[in-house]
């Protein structure tokens, strides 16, 4: 599958289009702490090719293949095989601007919880409300 992040994907495949010849390159910058587009684009530049299929590029990268006369397209996406044939019949556009830095990080999403409601907090041991403590017949249970 198509990274959606060429600086940090994990390996790089180059693929001759019209044989479907590859070489599997290890991307060296994945987990680096900074700099890793402008590192990915050096060792995609060391290897020759015409164009990047990626799904984004970042603002570091992106001059950095262009000064290697790389072609950008990005928005790609599913499988590598898919993505050389859609490049062959045309249908991806150059890029032109860098895409945002840090594409599908994750960043976000719901807490924890362990503020003082759902029965983490000050509750001093009473139940109600959890777990069905506390329905006695004060409470709307029913007594038999």
């Amino acid at each position: 599958m198509v990274d959606p992040r060429f600086g940090r994907c994990a390996y790089f495949i180059i693929v001759d289009p019209e044989t479907f010849d590859f070489e599997t390159v290890s991307n060296e910058a994945a987990m680096a702490s900074g700099g890793a587009g402008i590192r990915a684009s050096q060792t995609v530049a060391s290897k020759d090719v015409e164009a990047v299929l990626t799904g984004s590029v970042g603002p570091n990268a992106f001059p950095a293949l262009q000064n290697a006369g790389i072609k950008i397209l990005s928005g790609v996406s599913g499988t590598v095989k898919s993505a050389i044939e859609n490049y062959k019949t045309g249908s991806f556009q150059e890029l032109t601007t860098p895409g945002p830095s840090n594409v599908g990080r994750g960043q976000g999403g719901p807490g924890r919880g362990l503020g003082m409601g759902q029965g983490y907090g000050m509750g001093m041991g009473r139940g109600m409300g959890r777990g069905g403590g506390g329905r006695g017949r004060r409470r709307g249970g029913r007594y038999r």
